[in-house]
């Protein structure tokens, strides 16, 4: 039986909307059709659209991603730190719930601005913050993450090497997406058991499509490790109710 999804990462690239070159890269086109096709039988009812590195501060992608997909989708944006109070009160309204800071590839706010800006989003509509970030650069920052309401962490941290500093931030609230199972130099498996180990309620699955610039881009069969790794008590949470939960749909 397909379970119900909320994919929790999703890239949409529309080359009707600007795009910046990011180290000389810059992604083929996947429209909402695109989406709408590839995850006809992956029982996806809603999800997060990530804005990525070659989309910078551009709404406009955003918006209309948002306005064309069926079911119940979000939007994670990136905006510059000087992004007046009433702009962001819009955007909420139009169904962008986070701001991501992309510190692995850039496009975003930068890290001086984390905590005023993170601070702020939550203060006025509740927005979480989301980090493209190596693990292993979690520990300079793991005093500022704390201070901050709500976080999560892109892609299990990418890194073997710095995931137990993952894991004590996951102890503190933070939350993690099981997505890009291509890229990651770990144990899939073995780190979304230590994550749910620590906090049931913690992780969230995507399908990091359509998986620009991964070595492997997403298989179907990366759902059935999630269910290997969770099992059937927690599996109905982490493919929807968490992140449901995450993101206020």
């Amino acid at each position: 039986m397909t379970r119900r999804l909320f994919d929790a990462h999703l890239h949409i690239v529309d080359p009707r909307f600007p795009l910046v070159e990011n180290s000389g890269y810059l992604p083929p086109a996947f429209t909402t059709a695109d989406y709408t096709n590839r995850v006809r039988d992956l029982g996806v009812q809603g999800g997060a659209v990530v804005s990525g590195s070659f989309q910078a501060f551009d709404q406009a992608y955003l918006l209309d991603a948002l306005a064309s997909l069926p079911g119940e989708f979000v939007g994670v944006t990136q905006i510059p730190a000087d992004t007046p109070d009433a702009r962001i009160v819009e955007l909420d309204g139009l169904g962008v719930r986070a701001v991501r800071f992309n510190v692995r590839r850039g496009g975003s706010a930068s890290l001086d601005e984390l905590e005023s800006l993170a601070c702020r989003v939550h203060a006025l509509v509740g927005w979480h913050s989301e980090l493209y970030i190596d693990s292993n650069d979690l520990a300079a920052l793991a005093p500022t993450l704390r201070r901050l309401p709500a976080i999560s962490i892109d892609h299990l941290g990418l890194s073997a090497d710095g995931f137990t500093d993952v894991l004590r931030l996951v102890d503190s609230g933070v939350r993690v997406k099981a997505t890009g199972f291509g890229r990651v130099e770990l144990d899939p498996v073995a780190a979304m058991r230590a994550i749910v180990d620590v906090d049931p309620g913690a992780l969230m699955v995507g399908t990091d499509l359509p998986s620009t610039r991964a070595p492997r881009p997403f298989v179907d069969s990366d759902l059935d490790l999630v269910h290997e790794a969770v099992g059937d008590d927690l599996i109905d949470d982490v493919l929807w109710s968490n992140a449901a939960r995450w993101y206020r749909v």
